[in-house]
């Protein structure tokens, strides 16, 4: 179980998942574990996790389809 401020994200019932159709070896997969959601690199399955709450989820979906973070 991973130690995190925000909550205990337990990583062994984490169920990673990326993108539809992306096979990619070095892809960003998102798991939902209770209340939190944790976000890793594919290509460092053992690496650091990201811990986000689910306030924090939901702004930055909001801000993603907001085009908040578009490079024009």
């Amino acid at each position: 179980m991973a130690k995190h401020p925000k909550g205990d994200f337990d990583l062994s019932r984490a169920v990673w998942q990326r993108a539809e159709g992306d096979t990619s070896e070095s892809a960003v997969e998102v798991a939902f574990v209770d209340d939190l959601i944790g976000l890793r690199n594919s290509a460092e399955p053992d690496g650091p996790v990201l811990v986000f709450t689910q306030a924090e989820w939901d702004a930055f979906v909001a801000g993603a389809q907001d085009g908040e973070f578009d490079l024009d």
